[in-house]
């Protein structure tokens, strides 16, 4: 069976997330029915994890209207996983530290993109990337034996691209001033974050590398030693510092 592909937007969460979804295995019309479940799905969670709609459950639950043990299991479970992202993090990555309470913005988009891949897989699609405003969850590689190319553009410059990275499967993070300007804070002291200018990880976990990508935001060179911790050897990073244009990598 010759190779079929679609393309979609969705826009929801503010802003419009690409997927790129192609299979030798299944036609187009089963691709775009697995992109309506996808599309679906994204905006379900729009209304549960939305900061800005007053009537979603984390907006409820930060206005103290419920607890967390009301909430539905979605979010029952990115709490958790917010809760473990920091600890990992020493307290560099903390949704609990922000302005109204608990914001999963910083995990969620890796989290429901990563289920996004897993629901598409299971309908035969082979091939998948989706790209949550500059976060990607990735399958398969763009075809058998050839892998999606990721560019990293420069902070400041929209249309330089610093880095290419090549990844068959897996998800990848930038945090930085890219859309929303020095929007960070350090948990630490409450003040803008001012540890690098860009940091892009890249792992297995969407919603983790995120949160790395947000705490390397915050910690600068200080946070490399986070990537010598076991539970983080499968993910690496590429960070450009605060002052310059000079990077480092792990």
């Amino acid at each position: 069976m010759t190779l079929a592909r679609v393309r979609a937007e969705i826009h929801t969460w503010g802003t419009v997330i690409f997927i790129d979804a192609s299979s030798h295995s299944i036609s187009e019309a089963r691709i775009e029915e697995s992109i309506d479940k996808v599309r679906a799905f994204l905006y379900e969670v729009d209304e549960v994890f939305s900061t800005y709609k007053v009537n979603s459950e984390v907006s409820r639950l930060r206005q103290g209207e419920i607890t967390i043990t009301n909430c539905s299991t979605d979010l029952q479970e990115v709490w958790g996983l917010c809760a473990y992202a920091k600890e990992v993090t020493d307290g560099s990555f903390d949704p609990w530290c922000v302005e109204g309470g608990f914001d999963p913005s910083g995990y969620v988009k890796g989290w429901a993109s990563d289920r996004a891949i897993a629901m598409l897989k299971r309908d035969g699609v082979e091939h998948i990337q989706i790209n949550a405003a500059g976060d990607l969850s990735l399958a398969g590689g763009v075809e058998v034996g050839k892998p999606w190319s990721i560019g990293i553009r420069h902070p400041e410059e929209a249309h330089t691209i610093v880095k290419v990275f090549e990844m068959t499967d897996g998800a990848i993070a930038t945090s930085g001033t890219y859309e929303r300007g020095s929007h960070i804070k350090d948990p630490h002291t409450g003040l803008i974050a001012i540890g690098a200018r860009s940091a892009t990880v890249y792992g297995p976990d969407g919603g983790l590398a995120d949160a790395l990508a947000t705490a390397l935001i915050v910690a600068g060179k200080d946070g490399a030693y986070l990537f010598q911790k076991p539970e983080l050897s499968g993910y690496h990073c590429w960070v450009i510092e605060r002052h310059s244009d000079e990077a480092w990598a792990i």
